[in-house]
């Protein structure tokens, strides 16, 4: 629970995700405080950003706990995670340094839980079904989820289907947001065997398959995903909580035809694939020091990520490996908690190209090979206490390192239809990150009437990123008979930038009402990303949601509204032309929802987003394929139907 943990984490639920993010999960991301998406209008990928931090590895994004490395070098986010929000459970997002498994990153972790045998069975049940269907206005359309699943004896499975089709919406001024459409079908598998009551051994498959357009061109994505997990936790013997994983991801993108408004195109062959083999193991042990109880978590965790590009542009050919080891231990005396990690990443980046015009970074033209590894030891630690049972300060310093990935190592090549060149660096160094956060946690019950429930988080944040990767121009010129240009790589931004800021969320729950919020302030001084190279990454100053509503008839009818806001968000000079502003406008939602709960487990909803019908931008966002300039391309007011059943 997230009240209970000096960290800054959040999580949503199957019933968040249902209400607002069945047909986008952005919203659930850009509703917990610090966190938010670049948000791709044609791309129905994720692409978490955690404290202005995201991409390239910066936020380890999760899918069952598998990391989702699949990369890609262009006019948007510099990497994807593909998950059908109606198959979801659960999110999980840490943020900042993480130090036991899920760790490797610079700004924090997000997982994204897939439904299992036991979000689908209602208690007592040994087999059984869940059911949810919906239709939305303004192109949402139909989507249907069937999952079932059953439990006998030491053998429990799940399975569960999905599909959507979606059409281009409107925006608040009633004009079409082009290829906003998509073709989704994906399913899951698990498999749970229970070899003694101490020991499980589960298996697990998550399949997607989406057709769409963006970035210029009609797309198909595969992602394919694959667990084994071995769990033994003997009853009797604190010195064993042992969990093991073995997982392996294939994200697979195919370009079809070029997307020409006016007809014609020409068809690109660019096939794109990341294969990611992975495992981790941990064990925690608990044991007394005279008066000091000590649990303490060790293990390590292996990543191998293999890209192939065919008539891949500038997105090169390359394997990367990191591994992490890592120990982290919590001494608990009266009302303190002193938790000390201590992490170890290293990666290793392999591959090769061709330079066609050398001096640049003082490469030679023609072939060229990578083999570069670097790793580095990361603190963290942590002192809580529960000075009232109702409320527990702490303070955290932690460190943490982001290697530097396959594309921005060995990137090159010639821009597709430009003469716009790239070249590699194959002398990045990792960037890292040092950092401090101050934050306490309340949890209060009977606050004003028998019953209620009270939660609330606050934290202050300072990091200090030094190496940060971004987008540079070299000082080569190579000239072209009637032209000349400088290339463009990935380098090191000289100096320290500073992020800093806070993060609030709660809520109070009384029965018949409730109201919650989150808030979030973000300073930075990160320098500016190139739009075309992956994407600027800023948040807005500020930006807050606020949820409330009551609960009719034995709380069985809901009736809610949640409002967001979010202020201007700067974008960087280099994105915009000279005497520009660099800021796109702030703007505010209002949605209203309602949902009924019927006899038998079956659930009706209603859920009225962008209710004003808003003309905006979503912050962190990248314009639809197609799209006019200056066109608003935040959804309309679009209506949501849902029927839920659990039998």
């Amino acid at each position: 629970m997230p009240y209970t943990v000096p960290a800054s984490v959040s999580t949503a639920g199957r019933g968040e995700i249902e209400t607002f993010g069945s047909y986008d999960l952005n919203s659930i991301f850009r509703s917990m405080p610090g966190t938010s998406t670049r948000e791709s209008i044609s791309n129905p990928g994720i692409a978490v950003n955690i404290r202005g931090l995201e991409g390239s590895g910066r936020v380890n994004m999760m899918i069952d706990g598998v990391r989702q490395n699949f990369g890609i070098t262009g006019h948007e986010a510099s990497g994807f995670a593909y998950v059908d929000p109606q198959l979801l459970a659960g999110i999980d997002v840490e943020r900042g340094a993480v130090t036991t498994v899920g760790g490797g990153s610079l700004a924090g972790s997000a997982n994204m839980r897939t439904l299992d045998v036991q979000d689908i069975l209602r208690p007592g049940q040994n087999y059984g079904a869940l059911v949810t269907g919906s239709w939305g206005s303004n192109g949402v359309g139909w989507a249907e989820m069937g999952a079932v699943a059953a439990q006998s004896g030491r053998v429990s499975v799940a399975g569960a289907v999905s599909k959507h089709d979606e059409n281009d919406y409107e925006n608040g001024n009633g004009e079409t947001v082009p290829n906003t459409n998509e073709d989704l079908i994906s399913g899951l598998v698990k498999a749970h065997i229970d070899i003694t009551p101490a020991a499980r051994l589960s298996f697990g498959t998550v399949l997607y398959n989406n057709h769409f357009t963006a970035n210029s061109y009609d797309q198909a994505i595969r992602s394919n995903i694959y667990t084994t997990k071995f769990v033994y936790n003997p009853a009797a013997n604190n010195w064993i909580d042992f969990e093991g994983n073995l997982n392996f991801s294939d994200v697979e993108m195919e370009y079809y035809d070029y997307y020409d408004p006016l007809g014609g195109g020409s068809y690109s062959g660019r096939h794109l694939q990341d294969r990611g083999t992975g495992f981790n193991a941990a064990n925690t042990s608990r044991f007394n020091i005279g008066e000091i109880a000590v649990a303490t978590e060790y293990g390590a965790e292996y990543n191998h990520d293999d890209a192939n590009a065919l008539n891949g542009g500038v997105n090169p050919e390359g394997e990367q490996t990191t591994f992490g080891a890592f120990s982290e231990t919590t001494f608990s005396y009266g009302i303190w908690d002193l938790t000390a990690g201590l992490r170890y990443d290293y990666f290793k980046t392999e591959g090769e190209g061709a330079v066609a015009v050398g001096g640049h970074l003082g490469i030679p033209s023609g072939p060229y090979s990578v083999d570069d590894s670097d790793g580095r030891l990361d603190p963290k630690i942590t002192l809580a206490a529960q000075v009232k049972p109702w409320l527990m300060p702490y303070v955290t310093y932690s460190e943490s390192m982001r290697a530097p990935t396959v594309a921005e190592t060995l990137m090159g090549g010639v821009h597709p239809g430009t003469t716009s060149f790239f070249y590699p660096n194959p002398y990045l160094e990792p960037e890292t990150q040092k950092g401090w956060e101050l934050g306490f946690n309340v949890m209060q019950n009977d606050v004003f009437t028998a019953g209620d429930r009270f939660r609330f988080k606050a934290d202050y944040y300072d990091m200090n990123v030094d190496n940060y990767i971004t987008a540079c121009e070299s000082d080569l010129v190579i000239n072209f008979g009637f032209y000349s240009m400088s290339p463009y790589y990935f380098c090191n931004t000289p100096g320290r930038s500073n992020i800093n800021g806070v993060e609030i969320e709660g809520f109070y729950d009384a029965g018949a009402y409730y109201a919650g919020m989150t808030y979030t302030y973000t300073h930075t001084d990160l320098p500016s990303q190139l739009d075309g190279l992956g994407a600027h990454s800023y948040l807005p100053d500020h930006v807050a949601t606020f949820d409330g509503g009551v609960r009719l008839m034995d709380q069985r009818w809901v009736i809610g509204s949640r409002l967001y806001f979010a202020s201007e968000a700067y974008v960087g000079e280099v994105n915009v032309a000279a005497g520009e502003d660099p800021y796109d406008d702030g703007y505010g939602l209002v949605d209203l929802y309602t949902s009924y709960e019927l006899r038998n487990g079956l659930d009706v909803g209603l859920t009225i987003s962008n209710l004003l019908d808003k003309a905006y931008t979503p912050a962190l966002s990248t314009g639809a394929t197609g799209a006019i300039a200056g066109l608003d391309t935040g959804r309309g007011r679009t209506f949501l139907l849902t029927a839920r059943g659990q039998f």
